[in-house]
């Protein structure tokens, strides 16, 4: 783990620097074991592709006691019990319409929107962080001949279930709003809901199928 201060009372743990299943699996066993803990000068940790703050009370605790700690558990975090992974799948209405991008994604990829659709359909992804707005999952990794750029000016709004390309990650938008990424399809799965715990369906860990309609 490469530790270092992240603001007055925040520390961040690295564990590499790419996207990586490996990684945000050490990411993932680091996020659940100090969750376990439930220590009181811990007030969140926030998971990442590769990375976990750790957002701490600093009248509780220092930050050099907290790195102190860390070192010490280091070996513990491996035998931790991880809740088990599930498998949504997502059914996905793709182009038209529902997919602003795809002749874009077309054009830039060399391939038609067939192509496109059997390649995103075809991985099952792993959501390697949660964030951007409640319920945004980051999947992939994604096929690198799906790979583009994200908008040059993102849109102002995009419709609740909107599925989009970036890099090489693909994601579902939970709600109506702003987006930079590539849409190329849509869903009415839901994938936030406020009135229910757990909000989320999804966490890190957990993997996803799009299939198409």
């Amino acid at each position: 783990m490469e530790i270092s201060r992240y603001g007055e009372s925040a520390i961040r743990i690295l564990f590499g620097d790419s996207i990586n299943v490996d990684i945000n699996a050490q990411v993932r066993k680091f996020y659940f074991y100090i969750k376990s803990l439930a220590k009181k000068e811990i007030i969140d940790v926030i998971p990442s592709f590769c990375s976990c703050i750790i957002i701490f009370d600093n009248r509780l605790i220092s930050f050099a006691q907290l790195v102190s700690d860390l070192q010490e558990k280091e070996q513990e975090m491996n035998c931790v019990d991880l809740p088990d992974s599930k498998i949504l799948d997502v059914p996905v209405e793709y182009g038209g319409v529902n997919g602003s991008d795809m002749g874009f994604v077309s054009s830039y990829a060399g391939l038609s929107v067939e192509e496109i659709i059997a390649i995103h359909t075809a991985t099952i992804y792993t959501v390697f962080a949660v964030g951007f707005l409640p319920g945004f999952v980051y999947l992939g990794p994604l096929d690198p001949r799906l790979c583009v750029p994200r908008l040059e000016t993102p849109r102002v709004r995009i419709p609740e279930g909107s599925v989009g390309l970036a890099q090489m990650q693909t994601g579902i938008y939970p709600f109506e709003s702003p987006a930079g990424w590539r849409i190329i399809g849509r869903t009415k799965e839901q994938l936030f809901n406020y009135r229910n715990e757990p909000f989320s369906r999804l966490q890190i860990g957990d993997r996803v199928k799009f299939g198409q309609i």
